[in-house]
């Protein structure tokens, strides 16, 4: 009876080769099945094979051909007209905010003046009318009220009245800056920056946008685990022989027994 050989363990190279081949090829159907083309009635999105990339694996030193892909969207005619339209405002914005920035460079180095003089100026200029407007009716207002009670002008009666009026216009007056200070403070600060913000307006509406990208759908197929396949069929080859080998030493072990009782009878 001849000696069975063991069988040879599999060589790990070609193990890693196998289960990298089997994985890879399930990596490459899973991108097919993906990448599913797209109609809606803003557009489409398709998918088509770009190009391909050598891939080296380091352990086996085995080059690999992975293909490449790429995603097109395209609108429909109505959408990109629109896409269009709303392109060139951006660009337009864009460009009036660009040349509206321009004399910034000269605006921008006078300081604010928020002096107590300038300040009172505002007010002067902006409230001072409505003020003197509404206190001159009152005064006409007063002189006919004192006439009607018999106070005569020139009479110490009517200068004490005239004065005291003169004094509340003086304090009102006074009151109306001290009340619109903070309100002239403002408004003078948001005249400076009133270009500014006109600016930053149009640069707001001109924002680029980003691309839009589409998520894809990625079915997944379950790899193979090759080199759990090829080391269960050597661990089977392995007991098979091992099942052998303990037969024969059993059937050598009967054949010595018996040998042996026939001489020593």
């Amino acid at each position: 009876m001849g000696k069975a050989k063991a069988p040879q363990p599999p060589d790990p190279r070609e193990t890693s080769a196998a289960s990298t081949s089997t994985n890879l090829g399930t990596a490459i159907a899973n991108a097919y099945l993906g990448n599913v083309d797209q109609i809606t009635p803003d557009g489409t999105l398709t998918y088509g094979q770009s190009g391909t990339y050598d891939w080296n694996d380091p352990y086996t030193g085995q080059t690999y051909e992975v293909p490449t892909f790429t995603a097109t969207q395209t609108l429909s005619g109505a959408q990109q007209a629109i896409k269009d339209q709303s392109d060139g405002a951006e660009f337009n914005l864009a460009k009036l905010a660009n040349d509206q920035s321009a004399f910034l460079n000269d605006y921008m180095t006078s300081p604010i003046d928020l002096s107590s003089d300038n300040v009172g100026n505002y007010v002067n200029n902006h409230y001072l009318d409505d003020f003197n407007g509404e206190w001159d009716r009152s005064f006409e207002d007063y002189g006919s009220r004192l006439s009607n009670q018999g106070i005569k002008q020139g009479s110490d009666a009517y200068q004490r009245a005239m004065s005291e009026f003169s004094q509340n216009r003086s304090n009102a007056r006074d009151n109306l800056y001290g009340n619109l200070y903070s309100s002239a403070q403002n408004a003078i600060t948001a005249e400076r920056n009133q270009p500014i913000n006109e600016i930053t307006a149009l640069l707001s509406g001109s924002q680029v946008s980003q691309p839009n990208y589409v998520a894809t759908g990625q079915p997944t197929i379950a790899t193979t685990d090759t080199a759990g396949i090829i080391n269960n069929e050597y661990n089977q080859r392995l007991g098979i022989w091992q099942q052998q080998q303990q037969a024969r030493q059993n059937l050598l072990g009967g054949l010595f027994g018996l040998g042996a009782s026939l001489l020593g009878g």
